[in-house]
């Protein structure tokens, strides 16, 4: 309960839970151990918390501390890192551009650093202030009665930037994943998801396509990664069958991909590694000697572009690649995108498997960012600053008030407090998880949510 989990039936299913709510279990049960002179070590424990409940999860680590534990964890949430006894703030770029210590100390002296970090510590640096445009229409959903939801009438204003808040179990995923979306995708898209109990929606006509952009992985075999995935992969390839070496060796686009037997090494097929059976172990993963691992065939890696060919292109990052192909605009375009959601560190080559929930679902809106664009879309994210820090917000927040721009209705399902503050328009359910759930506790601009003394999000 102390840990904000208190609305969870007993019985709940494991595999049904998020990742923060495992974790946190996990936390309870070595709260409730009494050991001592344990290392903990967490990995974003605030990822799916309110900001209410990230104050009982920093009382809970300082708990572990003073019966004589050190707590170590990974984290972005402002109001953590200035629990923490002491700050080691890595930097200053991302991928290639990281690995350095830039400020370490308690966040009093990391905040007077002249770190990213430091500066959004101090409040020298924060979030663009909300919009508040007036709304271009409005979809109307009522009686909505699913799960926890108590009769439900939302308003959702059009070409605006919509925040979904409340504490975790309140409805919201009930309300946007399993209601309004399936609702809105069965209406337009002619989709066959059924969405939770309803009795009527309004204003549909005024939107043209529903777009989801979600959590779950997007690749299951290694085969699958950024470039392959957002359809980078495809102009790289045209690009490379172009060249004149490619030209007079007859190379087509197929040549340069390692899922096509004509460009893949014989030996491995593609993959890169041999796997090695161990009995009740893991398999091994041994490196393919034949292509040392670049999944190519040896005379496909004669062709180069500016010096390099395809296998070291796929070792890019982003950063990287968007430099290099400045000069392709098709390409640069898509790369420029990733950059804009944060996943500038990314190698263009990394397989989807590896990626967290907050990389898929920012590789997922690259890719539709990535497409020629319409008006009248409607974008629904559920909690996209996962593993952002909060320069990353900042860049995300641009991209959606871009898409907002171009005439656009974007919903964000989200507890990122300044990213709610900066929204047009906040959904606010609660006032707590479970049964004790599902009412829309305020509604409105942000400015009036905050003058609500019933809502924890004000």
């Amino acid at each position: 309960e102390e840990l904000g989990l208190g609305y969870l039936p007993l019985g709940r299913c494991a595999d049904s839970l998020s990742s923060g709510e495992f974790q946190r279990l996990r936390l309870g049960s070595a709260l409730s151990s009494g050991m001592t002179q344990m290392l903990y070590v967490l990995d974003e424990p605030s990822a799916g918390l309110h900001a209410r409940d990230a104050e009982q999860l920093l009382r809970a680590l300082k708990t572990l501390r003073d019966a004589g534990n050190s707590v170590l964890f990974v984290e972005h949430d402002a109001a953590l890192l200035r629990g923490a006894d002491w700050l080691v703030d890595m930097g200053p770029g991302a991928g290639v551009e990281g690995g350095t210590i830039i400020a370490q100390g308690t966040p009093q002296a990391v905040a007077e650093a002249e770190s990213l970090t430091g500066r959004y510590l101090s409040g020298a640096r924060r979030l663009d202030p909300s919009r508040e445009r007036d709304p271009k229409g409005w979809l109307v959903l009522e009686g909505a009665c699913g799960h926890n939801l108590k009769q439900l009438r939302v308003e959702w204003p059009l070409e605006s930037l919509v925040c979904v808040a409340g504490v975790s179990g309140s409805g919201k995923t009930s309300l946007v994943g399993a209601t309004l979306h399936p609702l809105l995708a069965a209406r337009l898209q002619g989709a066959e998801r059924r969405p939770l109990p309803y009795a009527d929606c309004s204003g549909i006509e005024q939107v043209e396509r529903v777009v989801a952009v979600d959590q779950r992985p997007i690749g299951r075999n290694s085969r699958s990664n950024a470039a392959t995935y957002t359809g980078l992969l495809g102009p790289i390839r045209r690009l490379f069958a172009e060249l004149p070496e490619a030209r007079l060796r007859a190379y087509r686009p197929g040549h340069f991909s390692f899922n096509a037997p004509e460009g893949a090494c014989d030996t491995c097929g593609g993959s890169g590694v041999h796997s090695v059976r161990r009995g009740v172990f893991e398999d091994l993963e041994i490196v393919c000697r034949s292509c040392g691992g670049r999944r190519y065939r040896s005379e496909v890696l004669d062709v180069r572009f500016r010096g390099r060919h395809i296998a070291e292109v796929l070792e890019m990052s982003v950063a990287e690649a968007y430099e290099f192909f400045a000069a392709v605009p098709e390409v640069a375009r898509r790369l420029k995108t990733m950059a804009e959601v944060g996943l500038d560190y990314l190698r263009l080559g990394q397989s989807a498997t590896s990626f967290s929930g907050g990389e898929a679902q920012r590789v997922k809106l690259a890719t539709e960012l990535g497409r020629a664009r319409a008006a009248h879309s409607f974008y629904i994210l559920d909690e996209p600053t996962t593993g952002l820090h909060m320069e990353d917000v900042r860049f995300l927040l641009e991209l959606l008030q871009r898409l907002v721009d171009e005439g656009n209705t974007v919903v964000v399902v989200e507890h990122h407090i300044e990213l709610i503050a900066a929204a047009d328009w906040v959904i606010d359910l609660g006032p707590e998880g479970g049964a004790g759930g599902g009412h829309i506790i305020a509604q409105g601009t942000p400015a009036s949510l905050a003058k609500k003394k019933a809502s924890h999000t004000g």
